[in-house]
């Protein structure tokens, strides 16, 4: 079966800019996550990692990249970023563009611009002038692990040599008051897998990976999407759909040292989760837990977790879980609010979201470090 391999990727988020930026933000515990009051218009007070909007123009201005929308302007410099670390062609015939995202422009609602999310995809790879139609994944949570699976189906395929994939969202009213009308926001910073969490953040991000059939640091060997339909935004209290996901991947043979799940710090999420490890006798594998830094990016998430968890594995170093003090799950994971070492050369990517779909992805060190 044919190599995929991640051969460049770049993170841009409220923490930091730069993957390896982030991931030292991570490991000294330095969150995005702020009050906001009165920002989007909202009326009641809510935490989130957002960004400074003028800094992104501000940093856009002079490269081209001017007179797009908000979302539209971080994924463009995320994409170009990633791309300055590699040496493919955006351009070549070989080489496909996929966008992941939640909600695109939707802070545009009401403003008489084309909100579609195709129509967003197309003005922010066509900058790149590529020769191929961009793909959108829209699947709730699991997008950015959703596009990185298909990025890899496409090369293993042969419809495609190359693969820009990149997630990301920007927030506005529409999804702070959604979400608060759901009472799934916390009033605090987020509690991922503890006894006391109550609720989510959410934040702003966008992250590219390129994939390849050409030799790479990391491989992405395998990924499964699976859907139990359990609720519209309810998680299976069996968790049949993460589980069989992961039952998936670990018919690759491979031994994982870590994984990195959702953990959106929601009491029925987190307890899914972590009854699915428990299925796949995952729960004594060290856990590395990112939305305290982050909160939810969305459709950036999958992509930047699995960014931030290659970088962990090779650096042999776990991120601390920002927030987490006790056990508040069953079974109970190896959590810690501390920076911890691992070992190994593999780790799985798990995601969940909205509709009862679910992702899993296992990656592993390439040839070329």
């Amino acid at each position: 079966m044919r190599k995929v391999s991640v051969i460049s990727h770049h993170i841009l988020s409220p923490v930091a800019e730069g993957s390896c930026e982030a991931y030292l933000a991570c490991m000294e515990g330095r969150s995005g996550v702020r009050l906001h009051e009165g920002t989007f218009g909202v009326r009641e007070p809510f935490m989130a990692a957002l960004f400074d909007r003028e800094k992104i123009y501000g940093q856009a201005a002079g490269t081209g990249i001017e007179g797009y929308s908000f979302y539209e302007t971080l994924s463009m410099l995320s994409i170009h970023k990633a791309l300055e670390g590699s040496d493919i062609d955006p351009a070549a015939p070989d080489t496909a563009f996929i966008l992941s995202t939640t909600k695109g422009n939707v802070e545009l609602l009401g403003s008489g611009a084309d909100v579609s999310l195709g129509a967003s995809s197309s003005r922010i790879v066509s900058r790149f002038k590529p020769l191929c139609t961009p793909l959108t994944v829209s699947n709730a949570c699991i997008s950015g692990l959703n596009a990185m699976i298909q990025g890899m189906r496409m090369i293993r395929s042969g419809r495609a040599r190359n693969v820009v994939v990149c997630g990301a969202e920007s927030q506005g009213a529409f999804i702070v008051t959604g979400f608060q009308s759901l009472k799934a926001l916390s009033p605090e910073p987020c509690r991922p897998f503890d006894a006391n969490r109550c609720g989510l953040n959410l934040g702003e991000a966008a992250a590219t990976v390129i994939l390849s059939a050409d030799e790479g640091p990391w491989e992405i060997v395998d990924g499964a999407i699976r859907n139990d339909a359990n609720h519209i935004s309810g998680p299976s209290r069996t968790a049949e759909g993460s589980f069989e996901a992961l039952r998936h991947v670990l018919q690759t043979g491979l031994a994982p040292a870590m994984v990195c799940p959702h953990g959106t710090a929601t009491l029925y999420n987190d307890a899914m989760e972590a009854v699915a490890l428990g299925r796949a006798h995952l729960e004594k594998l060290p856990i590395c837990s990112l939305k305290g830094i982050f909160g939810h990016t969305m459709g950036a998430a999958g992509v930047l977790e699995s960014i931030i968890g290659m970088m962990a594995m090779d650096k042999g170093m776990i991120p601390g879980a920002m927030g987490y003090n006790s056990p508040g799950t069953e079974p109970a994971l190896d959590i810690s609010s501390g920076p911890v070492s691992v070992q190994g050369d593999c780790f799985i990517k798990l995601m969940s979201g909205f509709g009862g779909c679910n992702a899993a992805a296992i990656f592993k060190k390439g040839g070329r470090q």
